[in-house]
């Protein structure tokens, strides 16, 4: 009797029923399809009485195949009305009668239990493992934070251990500034509205005596977060970052 007709637990301790393991004990004629169909009509609604699912191919196009409640094959069994239909039911009755003993209930109860503690464990680790993802960042954003004031692209370039001339190359490369024509770099235009760099012009004296300026352009904090999350997207990491992820492995 125990294995009259296999039920499945789902993932909230209910039992469920195959719909074309039951169509076949039920040895109803029509195929499995037509009858599910013409079954559903009477009253089920997807999603609550059952949920359709894709069978699993065996080398031609995958059937579709339904999980219902004991409680609509109950009422599939005592449609039919076949000797079939009774035995089956009287088994799912049965069935439910021992799934809803106390023991059963607490057994159920207690894996539940267990597996969102479980759950729970997982998003901890998710939560630590993301903390220690972000402490690099956090880090270099510190260093950013608790510096106020303008810097030059040599401060920036020695945070990634390099010289201010590879720096600007680089960023010429990702299309962030070009060169003007008095040498000068200069940020593209998609680049200008966001305040990420401060120009200011600098007087001087030429050897011969003449007067002259020329501009000189600094960074600003927001311009120096900016140029961290445009190198790392391309690779390329601050050192305070680099020796974390050293440390790491």
């Amino acid at each position: 009797m125990n294995d009259l007709i296999k039920t499945h637990e789902n993932e909230n301790g209910e039992l469920e029923v195959i719909g074309r393991e039951l169509h076949e004990f039920l040895e109803v004629k029509d195929n499995y399809t037509d009858w599910f169909k013409r079954m559903a009509c009477y009253g089920f609604a997807e999603g609550q009485d059952f949920i359709g699912k894709i069978r699993e191919s065996t080398g031609g196009r995958p059937g579709t195949d339904h999980r219902m409640t004991i409680t609509m094959a109950k009422e599939l069994c005592m449609l039919q009305r076949t000797d079939k239909g009774k035995q089956a039911r009287q088994y799912f009755l049965q069935l439910e009668q021992a799934w809803n003993t106390p023991e059963m209930v607490m057994a159920r109860a207690i894996k539940i239990s267990a597996r969102v503690i479980e759950e729970k464990d997982n998003v901890i680790k998710l939560q630590e493992k993301q903390i220690e993802e972000l402490k690099p960042l956090a880090a270099y954003v510190r260093t950013i934070l608790n510096n106020k004031s303008l810097v030059t692209v040599e401060q920036i370039a020695q945070d990634y251990g390099m010289s201010a001339q590879k720096l600007n190359k680089m960023l010429h490369s990702l299309h962030i500034q070009y060169r003007g024509g008095n040498g000068q770099w200069i940020l593209y235009q998609q680049h200008k509205p966001f305040g990420y760099v401060h120009s200011e012009t600098i007087s001087f004296k030429r050897s011969d005596g003449r007067p002259d300026s020329t501009m000189h352009t600094k960074w600003t904090q927001e311009g120096r977060m900016f140029l961290y999350k445009k190198l790392k997207e391309n690779g390329i990491l601050p050192l305070i970052e680099r020796d974390f992820e050293e440390k790491a492995i």
